[in-house]
């Protein structure tokens, strides 16, 4: 019998981030594996027109619960919304649903997040750090809590190249920022931010830095662990292969690809692309939590969930293998035809630049405009630009996670556990998971009907024969420009004209004689 799904039966389970992409898939375990676990508390925002029990009827009647609605037919019953917002001093908590989760949580999954690269550093603190703060408060005021597991990022310290299981200090205390942050005004916040972000790249990766310190200075006598998950993709097995419900990061690349749109990307094609699949993430989390409340670990114990160490996988491979899937299940409506060019040093997917990027989403505006519809490409193209930017710091780079406690992790998990919370990603077969990859973004991103494959291959040969009529034309007209302005190329021009006609003239000669 799995001793960590016993752990979590008849437990009162509070998650934050709920009802984002690790959140879901975290619920979609628990209930699974431990469908006799008392109650998981979900902290969910109002928003206007729905109740929060229907924001729960939407995440659970999907169809990632499908096999958890046949085990658990009592689902509905075993989470209980509480109205909340991150935002706002104590999570803006009623005092009735405050003492209950204050008397009765076991174990806390700390999710929550804004993983916006470039999100304002204001909301960036307060959603990432004083958010934590904040939580971090409250569970030192729950008698029943028997661990608390905080979910950062293996990219909290990218500015270093080594990263090891340890809190590495910011320059600046984050109690300073959070105080801080009530009298600044915006200018100054945008004055300041680069200064305190120093060598890290972004707003995300610097706020999760200085949560793991806040984790680090006001966990009092809690028993608390740290996970840090690198590029979090679809799922590998669990609950089945591809699921995937967002645009973040590889996710609106393959889109952006498959669609057309992202010809290039720069990239470093030997750089390794640590994606690690999330169910990967949450059975190394459930593992974590149970490790945590069971063994009580001395000091605060922090877990590198990543792929590199274990099976590493480019960014060259990995865009060959993308490109060889959309071949064989390619996008409805694509814009043009899924494409990237290699070269010693890049993955050179020409992107769309000021000429040859912005230039067609224009024309297709006009086109838009002219059939009566709203324009709708340029802004889709400046948004996808943006973002490659954006992520071009991590696929131009490789790091080293040390994962001692990891491993460590794993070893002492019985084999039953570590069958059904499986981690060891040496298991993982990168080509498979990445078609399996292309083929969720298909299905549960795009809602695409995959009985509309063959006439997506229909007009994947219509765009791959324009691009190579446009090609033959442009090349054509070029040359015919530069014959009538240069010499020198009127002479290269005659004299492959001549080399041909005699090589013919040669062939035929041959062929006679021969006859």
């Amino acid at each position: 019998m799995s001793m960590i799904a016993a752990f979590y039966g008849g437990k009162s389970i509070l998650i934050t981030g709920a009802t984002g992409f690790l959140g879901k898939v975290l619920i979609e375990k628990l209930c699974r594996t431990s469908p006799d676990l008392k109650v998981i508390y979900i902290l969910v925002r109002p928003k206007a027109g729905h109740t929060l029990q229907q924001r729960v009827s939407q995440i659970i009647n999907s169809k990632l619960f499908e096999k958890v609605r046949e085990v658990c037919p009592n689902l509905p019953e075993k989470i209980r919304a509480i109205s909340a917002d991150l935002n706002q001093n104590d999570f803006a908590i009623s005092k009735e649903d405050m003492q209950e989760l204050l008397s009765c949580t076991n174990i806390i999954f700390h999710c929550a997040a804004t993983v916006r690269f470039d999100d304002h550093l204001r909301h960036a603190v307060q959603l990432n750090v004083t958010a934590t703060q904040q939580l971090l408060f409250m569970a030192s005021q729950m008698p029943q809590l028997e661990a608390f597991i905080h979910i950062s990022t293996a990219f909290s310290n990218c500015n270093l190249k080594h990263i090891d299981e340890v809190i590495y200090p910011c320059s600046v205390e984050p109690k300073k920022i959070i105080d801080s942050m009530e009298w600044w005004d915006d200018a100054i916040v945008d004055e300041i931010a680069p200064k305190l972000m120093r060598d890290w790249p972004n707003t995300y990766t610097y706020t999760k830095a200085l949560g793991e310190m806040v984790v680090q200075q006001e966990s009092g006598n809690l028993n608390i662990a740290i996970i840090r998950p690198s590029i979090v993709g679809a799922t590998w097995q669990e609950p089945f292969p591809g699921w995937v419900d967002n645009l973040n990061g590889p996710n609106g690349m393959i889109v952006a690809a498959g669609k057309g749109f992202l010809r290039a990307i720069r990239a470093s094609p030997l750089a390794v692309a640590d994606l690690i699949p999330v169910d990967t993430v949450i059975n190394l989390t459930l593992a974590v939590g149970w490790y945590t409340a069971v063994h009580r670990p001395k000091s605060t114990l922090i877990y590198h969930c990543t792929s590199g160490n274990f099976n590493p996988c480019n960014w060259g491979k990995m865009g060959c293998q993308v490109l060889s899937t959309f071949e064989k299940i390619p996008f409805e409506k694509a814009f043009r035809r899924p494409h990237a060019d290699f070269t010693a040093n890049t993955i050179t997917v020409h992107y769309w630049n000021a000429v040859s990027h912005r230039a067609p989403a224009m024309i297709y505006d006009i086109y838009l405009w002219l059939t009566g519809r709203k324009p709708r490409m340029t802004k889709l193209m400046n948004r996808l630009l943006r973002t490659i930017s954006m992520l071009e710091y991590f696929i131009n780079r490789s790091w080293e996670w040390s994962t001692y406690n990891t491993e460590m992790l794993m070893s002492e998990l019985s084999p039953e556990d570590q069958r059904i919370f499986n981690f060891d990603v040496r298991q993982l077969n990168w080509l498979e998971y990445i078609e399996n990859y292309v083929l969720g973004v298909k299905k549960y991103l795009l809602k695409e009907d995959m009985a509309g494959i063959p006439e997506a291959k229909q007009h994947l040969r219509r765009l791959r024969n324009i691009y190579y009529l446009f090609n033959t034309v442009f090349f054509l007209i070029a040359w015919r420009l530069l014959i009538a302005r240069s010499q020198i190329a009127r002479n290269v021009w005659f004299f492959i004209v001549s080399f041909c006609y005699k090589f013919l003239s040669y062939f035929r000669a041959s062929s006679t004689l021969k006859a």
